[in-house]
């Protein structure tokens, strides 16, 4: 694992001007993985509207390396029930050749930290799985979480369906209370 220099790193809020960067980041994931489930690429238009929507109420980063958009994370609401108002489901992706450096951790350590100062205490993630990794789906990200201290929650399988394949979907939980 090649790490970068943190210094060279600037998290910061999302803007609407990331829209491009971040569609063409989630685009490779859409397209050739099946870390999402969704099939279609949102385009940046698309993006904007998720930007405006998530914002309004939780926090939404991305991560610049030398100037350019190498990754991004948000919260957002888990369930409408009043019950759930302290836990959020979270997304985090990272520029595919970046993957690997740091990056994700000084997201997910950012995000945290605008989390726990919001009153959040719980964050979700879902993360794609498979028992034998394929050419559309490694373990890299229940690693990742796991390293980020999340920890098993649940584990649905053959809930999601891409490249005719079925995958399980396994969520996962860090308190940060």
């Amino acid at each position: 694992m090649r790490k970068i220099d943190p210094d060279r790193l600037y998290i910061r809020d999302v803007t609407l001007d990331d829209a491009d960067a971040l569609a063409e980041i989630y685009s490779h994931y859409v397209e050739n993985t099946a870390v999402s489930f969704e099939y279609k690429a949102p385009d940046a238009d698309e993006f904007r509207e998720r930007i405006k929507k998530i914002t309004r109420s939780y926090p939404y980063i991305v991560c610049e390396l030398d100037g350019n958009v190498a990754g991004y994370a948000y919260a957002g609401r888990y369930s409408d029930r009043a019950a759930y108002d302290f836990t959020v489901a979270s997304s985090i992706y990272v520029e595919k050749d970046h993957r690997r450096m740091g990056i994700g951790s000084a997201l997910y350590d950012a995000l945290f930290k605008r989390l726990k100062a919001q009153g959040i205490v719980n964050v979700l993630a879902g993360a794609a799985y498979v028992d034998r990794t394929d050419e559309h789906l490694t373990d890299a990200s229940f690693k990742f979480h796991s390293s980020m201290g999340f920890e098993k929650a649940g584990h649905f399988k053959n809930v999601g369906t891409k490249f005719g394949k079925w995958y399980d979907l396994i969520w996962m939980q860090k308190n940060i209370k």
